[in-house]
Parts: structure tokens; sequence; C-alpha cells
């Protein structure tokens, strides 16, 4: 009986920890044969967005144009040419729930919520969602095949995402009924990725316990999976790194006489940006080692009312989004609230850009595409209409520098094409009757 890798590895002596991360090295992954990574991550804000300030402008006859980056989009300018805007893409969804249930319920499943128990600000109160959602269907499809199998196949990253479980809090689902809830605190997230579940106050570094272990896969794998191999070792003491500093600058307060706090609101709504960034150091590490393919990073959720007071902005985001336009102040702060999402994505890319391709040419992000997107097309009208999608990367092979109007087209087709240029076609996803025309034309 031919040998497993895992069990040649744990032969070998090598502890099953460093075991989890050589499997998925080139020299000696599962399915050892070489094959071109694809990657997809969903990147979630809320709220809608300003559409004068957001969408490019586009040829009306050609129904496209090169990109244009209005105030929000500018962040991504230096990703040009692998940069999409996808305008008039619908959410026509209609059912139980309110606009904001049913903008993230519905976002990537394509299909009606539950009937429930969940009161929203209008409508009818409704439950979850009834159908698996497009990650989560990717993730099983990539799953069901050896060469593409990871060990997590999808991750589901968050940032102050409410502890309540209910339909605002929740895009992804493994099926009817069954949401997914993302992980919002780094250190679950390491432990998760890293199977170091100790308390936080006795973090140490994994990597000490390891360092034997990556020694002598140093002498097995090929100059290539050296390399990667110290790449991987450098990702994992940077993000470490940046843990204990968090964790220090917490317990330097702890002694102090500071005021409890309710959970989620003062202590980790000020350390927002610097979630989001530990998040991403964690997310683009998992891709780097082949630990996932999909991720989703859930920057806090539907109706989020976040206060980005390193804006200098004190209202609640929820809260403006709700002002009429002519309010100019709300409407600036509006515009700068969503600058700053553009550029928690732009950092996302640059972390992809800037990272080689394991085992392959070019970068991480010549692999991976972001799909950014948000449960609104416009805060104060709650429209479901012209939901922002916007694509950077090239995982999914999607020409860039383009600017596409797809005039008030359902957004299951946007799925389907997504499953389509995944390598997994389908004829439906979610409401069969918005998926008649089949696939998008023309990206």
């Amino acid at each position: 009986m031919p040998t497993s890798r895992r069990r040649f590895l744990q032969q070998t002596g090598i502890s099953a920890a460093a075991a989890h991360f050589a499997t998925n090295l080139p020299s000696l992954a599962l399915g050892a044969e070489s094959t071109n990574r694809q990657r997809l991550v969903f990147v979630f804000s809320p709220n809608g967005v300003i559409p004068d300030h957001f969408w490019p402008e586009v040829d009306k006859k050609q129904g496209e144009s090169e990109m244009e980056f209005k105030r929000i989009l500018k962040p991504l300018k230096p990703f040009r040419d692998q940069t999409v805007t996808m305008h008039g893409l619908c959410n026509q969804i209609q059912g139980d729930g309110d606009g904001h249930m049913r903008g993230i319920g519905c976002l990537l499943t394509g299909v009606e919520l539950f009937p429930g128990d969940i009161q929203g600000g209008s409508d009818t109160p409704a439950g979850w969602s009834q159908g698996i959602s497009i990650d989560q269907f990717l993730k099983n499809q990539l799953q069901a095949d050896p060469r593409t199998r990871t060990r997590f196949g999808s991750l589901e990253f968050g940032v102050m995402v409410p502890d309540r479980a209910d339909t605002w809090t929740r895009m992804s689902y493994s099926g009817p009924n069954q949401p997914v809830a993302p992980i919002d605190n780094p250190y679950k997230m390491f432990d998760k990725l890293y199977g170091q579940a100790k308390n936080r106050e006795l973090l140490a570094s994994v990597l000490d316990d390891l360092s034997d272990d990556f020694r002598t896969l140093e002498k097995m794998v090929s100059v290539e999976d050296r390399h990667l191999l110290q790449q991987h070792q450098a990702l994992v003491r940077k993000v470490e790194k940046d843990l204990q500093v968090e964790l220090a600058a917490k317990s330097d307060a702890i002694g102090h006489a500071v005021p409890e706090l309710p959970p989620n609101v003062e202590d980790q709504n000020d350390n927002m940006p610097q979630i989001t960034r530990m998040q991403t150091e964690l997310l683009v590490n998992s891709f780097a080692a082949d630990f996932a393919r999909i991720a989703s990073f859930q920057i806090t959720n539907s109706v989020g009312n976040a206060k980005l007071r390193w804006l200098d902005i004190d209202e609640g985001h929820h809260a403006l989004s709700h002002e009429p336009d002519s309010n100019e102040d709300s409407y600036e702060k509006l515009i700068k609230i969503n600058t700053w999402y553009c550029e928690q994505v732009a950092h996302l890319a640059k972390r992809l850009q800037e990272t080689p391709e394991p085992g392959g040419e070019g970068s991480m992000l010549d692999h991976t595409t972001i799909v950014w997107t948000n449960e609104l097309g416009k805060g104060n009208s709650h429209t479901r209409n012209n939901i922002p999608f916007v694509l950077v990367g090239g995982g999914l092979g999607i020409r860039g520098n383009r600017a596409i109007d797809f005039k008030r087209t359902p957004h299951n087709r946007f799925l389907m094409t997504l499953a389509e240029r995944m390598g997994f076609p389908q004829e439906t996803f979610g409401n069969p009757d918005f998926c008649g025309d089949g696939v998008l034309t023309g990206v």
C-alpha cells in the first residue's frame, strides 16, 4: 500500500502542526500535480455608497468604458489594469425581511429568506436564507477534488461583527438555514490557522516550537519550496509580532482606572483600523500557505453603525447613511467613510500584489480576485439596485481597466458567472427566476 504524504512526514518525526503546512508545499502537496490556483475573496462593507462619487461614467452605446476613479475609488488607481466596476447588477430577491436583511442575506445566495421572527425596521419579519452562498458552494466544489483540496477550504474573516446571530450579521451560508459566522477576533483566527489554543496572556512564538521541524523540512523540499518555507516563517512572525504588540498595548491599559465598557463598542470600535490590518495579514498568509482558496472578509455588518473616529467622524455609519443628500455635512462624511473602506480593499490588493505566487508566476493578486460588495446601492433609499460590485485581481481571468454597465441585470447572473469562471458552471444559482439569461456576457 502506498504511503500517504502525511504519513510519510509523520514517519520523519515532523509534528502534526508542521505537517499541516508541509502538505500544502508544492513539492509535498496533496495531489502533487501542478495546478493553477484560483482564489476568490469577498469583501463586504455596509450601508450603500454615494453613487455620484463611486461609479465611473460609462459610454451608453458601448455599455463600458475605461476606468475612471472618482473620489471613493481613488485608492484603487494603482490597480487600474486589474480593476472592473460592475454597475447595473440588482438584487431583485423579494419576500420577507427589510431591505438591509434581504440585502446581506440574499447577496451571495441569490434566494429568498425564510419566514422568521426577526423584525426589521420595516416590511415583514424574516429568518435565515433559503440557500447556500456562492462562496460556500465554490468551497465545496474545490474540496471535492484532491487536486484543489486545502486544509480549510474557505475562511470567514470579520471585523467588528456583533456577537448576536441574526440576518443582518451573516452573509455566508453553508446551506438553507445554515449561516456561517465570521471570526472577527484575530487571536481566534490565529489559533484556527496554527492550532495554538493558548490564553492571550500566554501567547508565545509558535515557530519556536516548530523550528526543528522547519529545518528538517528544508532538507526535504525543492529550492523553490525552501524559499516559500522561509517566506512563510517570516509572514507568520510578522503577524505574531503585530498580535503581541496589540496584546501589550491592551495589557498596559488594564492597570489603570478604566471604566468597564459594553463588549464590542468602544474598545473594538476604536481598534477597527488595526484589527482590519491584522485580519488582512492573516488572510494573505493563509492564501500563501494554501490553507484555503476561498475567503470572505466581512467588515462590520448590515446596518453596521461603526463610528469612524479616526476620520474625525463621531456619528455612527448607519445613522449617517439615512441622512438626505441635501445634508452636505453627512454627505461628505459618507464619502470619507466609503473611501476608507476602499483603502482597506486597496491594502489587501497591495499585500497580495507584493507577495509572489507560491510555486507559480507573478504575484498572488494575479491569481486572486477580490470582490468588494455591499448590501445596498444607496443607504438613504435602501435600494438594492446597482449593488456595488468591484473586482480587483486576475484570479477569474476578467480583463481589467473597465467600467461596465449591465443595465438592471439580476445579480444572480453574476453569481453564476463567478461559478463558471472558477470552473463550475451552473444553469441556475439561487432563485431560478432570475437566471434565465445565463451568465453575464461581455466580461
